[in-house]
């Protein structure tokens, strides 16, 4: 019987994919847990694997064209199969009736926000924290390490008292049985708590390679180390010019889709309000040399200025709950977290994107500034997993880099705040009466007045610049 291969639902804010890469050719043999093809989402370009085996009977659509969720995508089956009829039921409309949908067996599901503007707006995937607040719904992105309060918890996969079939995934039932693992001993990350492959990595405490897959090859010597495929690079944004030249047109990327999207909806729904704060930063540029003098004597990685800046933040919010809070319009609530999670937004080739330090209060400046650069590098890179870019409570925007003296930033829902930080900039101050040299640094607090007032983002923009100003205090 032939079998449909969908378009996957990747991510919850996930309408549409574009087929990046088909990395398998009609006629071959594919077996379960291969993957077959990269997808496009509007975070970021991901593996699309099979959860059958057979022939790749029919690629139905083209490396660049975007199709719905639920779209026939390609049809696995014996060879010399008629697929006419599946086909055919796709075309009018009845496709995946008769099939279960990939939406469930997908395991690279994962709820993750879009990326936006200089907001950087992420889907609202927040973790309610008080005893009444509503859960969200879990996540089907890798396991994590901060508690149930930073991110939505995965539902176990355990197997049910009458003993039916443990939810996994073909792959992850394979890896499990090679490695002696016992799946009732895990909790599932998949869609509805299946068990799936990164499960089963991050059970053995790394990343397992596979073999793309489709033509037998000889095993390579014990000692021989077996290199992952290379990750074929997603197509170019389709250039048309006009007839009369006056123009090029560029097709839209999905996450410049989804960073559109939710610009419109975070400026239009969330009533902004700005404070904008001058820091005096000639302190911290002091402190920052002595930490940096240090962390090279021990060879350690170089704290940048953002990263005293992610830290007096993270300091700020556990004292101001209310900017660490977030706006739940459906249930009726605010959610004030107990755990920081800082957003900071990178710049990538299609918008920004907006990787999370998470318990950034808890961590210190040089693991702040190792972490920022290697979420950072995987941001660029399209490598970033979901519970990377999800959970944020605060965001942080820095266009100081690029000269820009001040600037206000877009809020990143479902946070409460975000804060724009401009470049230091050589003034003349006056101190004691006397007309001296200053480094001076403007930053600008979005506040959505849903949540938090004047008073209290102006309390919470006096406690940051406190700690900029004096930064030995973020030591204590």
């Amino acid at each position: 019987m032939a079998i449909p291969v969908e378009m996957p639902k990747m991510s919850d804010t996930m309408e549409e994919g574009v087929l990046a890469a088909w990395l398998v050719e009609e006629g071959q043999q594919i077996s379960a847990g291969d993957v077959v093809a990269q997808v496009e989402t509007d975070k970021a370009t991901m593996d699309l694997e099979v959860y059958d085996d057979g022939v790749l009977l029919k690629r139905v659509i083209k490396e660049g064209e975007a199709v719905p969720i639920g779209s026939l995508i390609a049809v696995l089956g014996k060879e010399g199969e008629d697929i006419s009829a599946l086909l055919a039921s796709y075309s009018e409309g009845n496709g995946g009736a008769d099939a279960e949908s990939a939406t469930d067996e997908s395991e690279t599901e994962v709820t993750g926000p879009p990326a936006v503007e200089a907001a950087a707006v992420e889907a609202p995937a927040p973790a309610p924290t008080p005893a009444s607040a509503v859960p969200a719904p879990a996540p089907a992105a890798a396991p994590v390490t901060p508690p149930a309060s930073a991110v939505p918890t995965p539902t176990p996969a355990a197997a049910p008292s009458d003993g039916a079939r443990i939810k996994s995934s073909p792959l992850a039932r394979k890896l499990a049985k090679e490695h002696g693992i016992d799946l009732a001993s895990l909790t599932g990350t998949g869609p509805e708590g299946r068990i799936v492959k990164r499960d089963i990595e991050t059970a053995l405490g790394g990343a397992l390679v596979s073999a793309p897959t489709v033509e037998p090859v000889k095993a390579p010597p014990p000692t021989a180390s077996v290199p992952a495929p290379p990750k074929p690079a997603a197509p170019p944004a389709t250039v048309a010019v006009a007839a009369d030249g006056t123009y090029e047109a560029v097709r839209i990327s999905q996450m410049r889709k989804t960073i559109a999207r939710r610009l419109a909806e975070s400026k239009f729904t969330s009533p902004h309000f700005y404070l904008t704060a001058d820091v005096d930063m000639e302190n911290a540029i002091a402190f920052r040399a002595q930490i940096n003098e240090k962390a090279a004597a021990r060879d350690l990685g170089r704290v940048s200025f953002n990263d005293l800046i992610t830290k007096s933040c993270a300091l700020a919010l556990r004292q101001h709950p209310w900017v660490n809070a977030s706006w739940m319009e459906d249930a009726g609530e605010v959610h004030l977290h107990n755990d920081v999670h800082v957003a900071i937004a990178v710049a990538v080739d299609e918008g920004l994107i907006t990787p999370v330090i998470r318990h950034a209060d808890r961590k210190g400046l040089a693991q702040i500034g190792s972490e920022t650069k290697a979420l950072a590098a995987r941001a660029r890179s399209k490598e970033l997993q979901p519970e990377e870019w999800s959970g944020s409570t605060f965001s942080t925007s820095n266009l100081g880099m690029f000269g820009i003296d001040e600037f206000t930033a877009i809020i990143n829902p479902p946070n409460a705040c975000i804060l724009a930080i401009g470049s230091i900039r050589d003034i003349p101050v006056v101190k004691n009466g006397a007309v001296v040299p200053g480094k001076r640094m403007k930053v600008t607090l979005s506040c959505d007045h849903r949540v938090v007032d004047g008073v209290t983002g102006a309390e919470f923009l006096a406690t940051v610049r406190g700690y900029l100003e004096d930064p030995v205090t973020m030591l204590l």
